[in-house]
């Protein structure tokens, strides 16, 4: 079940590999994104020491589950992968130019999971590009659904 996707991620960068990864959060920060109340639109994936975290992702704060702690709502969070899985992950950004995106955070057994992968970065040709094929699929799908009446 997908909570929050990040759809800006699709139109900015070339999707090629996506791993699912867990994440270390506090338990208001479980409350509210159960409550809907996050954001990945600005957020990346960074590595350091190598270990994967996630920065810039936005969780807003309920009132009522986080009254005892003074929450942060952006704050940088572990992501949790396996060791090999890591070092791919690193050796593919070190040396083909690709960048580690969020796509999106879902539930997986009732743990909260977020899908990220490699991506390059796209030029604004290749954005437009996609539009027109985006558009164009829609049109064909309309004409083929007139057709079949």
């Amino acid at each position: 079940m997908s909570i929050v996707d990040n759809r800006k991620a699709f139109h900015d960068y070339f999707i090629s590999d996506r791993y699912e990864a867990g994440l270390v959060l506090h338990g208001w920060e479980v409350k509210a994104i159960r409550a809907g109340r996050v954001q990945l639109k600005e957020a990346y994936v960074i590595a350091n020491e190598g270990e994967i975290f996630l920065f810039g992702a936005h969780i807003s704060a309920l009132n009522s589950a986080s009254t005892h702690v003074h929450p942060e709502a952006i704050r940088t969070r572990k992501l949790l992968l396996n060791a090999a899985e890591i070092k791919r992950l690193l050796a593919k950004v070190d040396q083909d130019g690709f960048t580690m995106v969020p796509l999106n955070l879902h539930f997986k057994g009732g743990r909260v999971k977020c899908d990220i992968a490699l991506a390059k970065g796209k030029k604004q040709f290749d954005k437009r590009n996609t539009e027109k094929e985006r558009d164009w699929q829609r049109e064909h799908q309309k004409i083929m659904k007139i057709h079949r009446r």
